[in-house]
């Protein structure tokens, strides 16, 4: 799949960015009105920001949802139940706004709206009308007025290593985010899983030289995300010759736990045998979650 990159000051932009959206779901822009000079001087200030005793005088407003979110109000992902290690602060231009920081927030995210407003002024521009007519309001005047906009400024903080277990989790797809998380096993020495591993099939070797187990989605929602278009369904088979131990899990509700066994036999179609497609969805999940011992096969004495 080949996504397009966008030239925002070309003449062609508009039906660039149109196509490239309709056809991959995705599209690249560079040459854009928001210089890398303002978003690292945002970085900057901000991580002083989050590292500092201020913070808590800006602590969020329950009925507005602006200002600063702790460690210990944050999401859960979805499928888990211990809270992301992170902390954010989501600024409106209404809201509260830390005294201690610049406005270059506000100018970034202003800017970022006028951007956002062209963009959907090209979409509208480049849309079948029979598809335009469907929709509720022109696209160029959704946010016309809206007051909901917002910036959410992020920060990851720096592990200490006394997180809850589940807390330290990653959903790696491609080659080069499970490259990373084996980097930080090596670096930080900690245990892992790669979940999801949708190009695993790419560094099968690698894998194997690393000793990584792999817990694999053989299906994913259709166009759902870029980095799982490379996903295959001879990824099973590539990582059973590889000598990985391979797991097979869906990723419900995205991919319905119904389909749980169905994945397994499209493994098989991808060329697993069919002993370890079985293996699989038992014996190796429970291995990887060193729960072997009371499940993932039939034998006395286990649960």
């Amino acid at each position: 799949m080949d996504v397009a990159v966008v030239d925002y000051q070309a003449s062609d932009a508009p039906e660039a960015f149109t196509r490239s959206l309709r056809e991959t779901g995705f599209a690249v822009l560079v040459n854009h009105p928001l210089p890398e000079t303002l978003v690292q001087e945002i970085y900057d200030e901000w991580l002083a920001f989050f590292d500092s005793d201020a913070k808590y005088a800006y602590r969020f407003t329950p009925d507005d949802q602006d200002g600063w979110f702790g460690p210990d109000v944050s999401e859960t992902a979805k499928g888990n139940t211990v809270k992301d290690i992170k902390e954010f602060f989501h600024v409106y231009p209404w809201g509260q706004y830390p005294t201690e920081v610049s406005r270059k927030a506000l100018e970034f995210a202003e800017r970022s709206k006028d951007i956002a407003n062209t963009l959907l002024g090209w979409v509208e521009a480049n849309t079948p009308a029979e598809v335009a007519a469907q929709f509720s309001v022109p696209l160029s005047q959704m946010m016309a007025g809206s007051k909901r906009s917002l910036l959410r400024i992020l920060r990851y903080p720096p592990l200490r290593g006394d997180e809850p277990a589940g807390a330290v989790r990653a959903a790696a797809h491609e080659d080069i985010n499970l490259l990373t998380v084996l980097r930080l096993r090596d670096e930080f020495g900690f245990k892992v899983v790669l979940h999801h591993a949708s190009e695993a099939w790419k560094i099968a070797e690698l894998l194997a030289r690393s000793r990584a187990a792999c817990s694999v989605i053989i299906v994913d929602s259709p166009g759902g995300k870029i980095e799982a278009m490379d996903m295959s369904l001879a990824t099973g088979a590539v990582l059973e010759r590889a000598g990985v131990p391979c797991a097979i899990h869906t990723d419900d509700p995205v991919t319905d736990s119904r389909l749980f066994l169905r994945t397994a036999a499209l493994a098989v179609r991808g060329g697993m045998s069919e002993a370890k497609a079985l293996e699989a969805v038992t014996l190796a999940g429970a291995r990887m979650l060193e729960l072997d011992g009371r499940i993932g096969s039939l034998e006395v004495g286990k649960d």
